[in-house]
């Protein structure tokens, strides 16, 4: 579902933020993505789904090209930033229909899924207030229903559990199971390694913009915690 093959970004003064970046995500996978501060997490995430530019290396996502077939990309694909930007001059309702038609949803289809999660993150109530009064995890509860409603084959999350309560944490994880089940692939950065254990079946580990260890959780830990795997690979480098 998601091919990133040899993908490299360099920035002004010739810091290399990706290097040689390679690394799938198959349908029902759900792949974490890991390093630390500065790593090349975020600037890998954000070429996947088109908002950062590249000319070294190819991604593909359900066999598009992302510099190629951008449009063909993002209808597939679901993106959550770590700090989501919505339109505060809307209303919840408002921001939510919007992104349907964005993605040419029916009356019954966004109907139906935006009462589903609104009933599940509990925001029904308030999705007639104005985005500008939401809190943080409010407005983080909203644009994970954004990107929920028009199923995507690709769900992509840069630190999703950033500014979310423990219940909506955990309805989240069960969300992001349900819909791997279902086919879904999702690839996501957290800093928290206990639930990058928990939650997935892949694990990629990013070190100065380059892959230091890949493969199965089992593969990477061998029976060690995945604390313990990523303390290890990262210093070996």
């Amino acid at each position: 579902m998601l091919e990133i093959r040899h993908y490299s970004k360099t920035y002004g003064g010739g810091k290399k933020a990706a290097d040689d970046v390679t690394l799938s995500v198959e349908s029902g996978d759900i792949c974490g993505f890991i390093g630390h501060n500065g790593a090349g997490k975020s600037t890998t995430i954000r070429a996947v789904v088109g908002v950062l530019d590249f000319t070294e290396g190819e991604i593909f996502i359900d066999g598009h090209s992302v510099k190629d077939e951008p449009l063909a990309c993002k209808k597939v694909t679901a993106y959550i930033p770590d700090n989501p930007d919505l339109y505060e001059n809307l209303t919840g309702i408002q921001f939510l229909n919007f992104v349907a038609d964005v993605f040419e949803l029916s009356a019954f289809d966004r109907e139906e899924r935006i009462k589903k999660y609104a009933d599940l993150f509990e925001i029904t109530d308030a999705l007639g207030d104005l985005i500008s009064s939401y809190s943080h995890g409010m407005k983080q509860k909203v644009a994970i229903i954004s990107a929920l409603i028009h199923k995507p084959k690709l769900l992509v999350l840069d630190e999703p559990f950033v500014g979310l309560d423990p219940k909506a944490s955990y309805i989240l994880k069960e969300i992001m199971h349900e819909m791997c089940r279902e086919g879904t692939a999702i690839f996501f950065s957290t800093h928290v390694l206990d639930v990058a254990e928990k939650l997935c079946n892949k694990v990629a580990i990013i070190k100065h913009g380059r892959i230091i260890a890949s493969g199965t959780m089992e593969e990477l830990t061998e029976g060690h915690s995945l604390e313990e795997a990523f303390l290890e690979a990262d210093n070996e480098e």
